[in-house]
């Protein structure tokens, strides 16, 4: 399970520098601010990322989340594995709830929700339940 682990470690600390970088106020791939907002953020008429104390709250919940993997084994290592695994595949799955998508309208978000942000959380969340439900993953 450890290149499992790896795996998913490395993938969430990519994401987190993405948001860091955001946090700062780089916007990047995209440098316009409003279309990088529609393609990250989606809500209903946005213009504006959000502010750098909520994306940093982010980055270091991604970080929380890609060095879990790596604590000692035993019960609250994988109480945390499981909540991690929920908190992604519950995204997922809002990534096709009708409320959600209403909330979150604007283009080209919609569609990167639907083929890209969602399934990668969906695959991160089994990602995460399957370290939780094999023993150790970083041993």
């Amino acid at each position: 399970m450890m290149p499992l682990a790896f795996l998913m470690s490395a993938i969430l600390v990519v994401i987190a520098a993405i948001h860091l970088l955001w946090a700062l106020g780089w916007w990047f791939p995209i440098r316009d601010e409003a279309r990088l907002a529609r393609a990250v953020v989606g809500a209903r008429g946005i213009t504006r990322m959000p502010g750098p104390v909520p994306t940093a709250l982010v980055v270091v919940a991604l970080l929380f989340a890609a060095a879990w993997p790596w604590f000692p084994p035993g019960p609250g290592r994988k109480a945390g594995l499981v909540a991690i695994a929920l908190v992604f595949q519950l995204r997922a799955v809002l990534a096709y709830a009708p409320p959600f998508q209403a909330a979150t309208p604007e283009q080209p978000f919609r569609r990167l929700d639907e083929r890209l942000y969602g399934p990668l959380c969906g695959a991160l969340g089994i990602g995460y339940m399957m370290l939780a439900f094999a023993g150790t993953a970083a041993a």
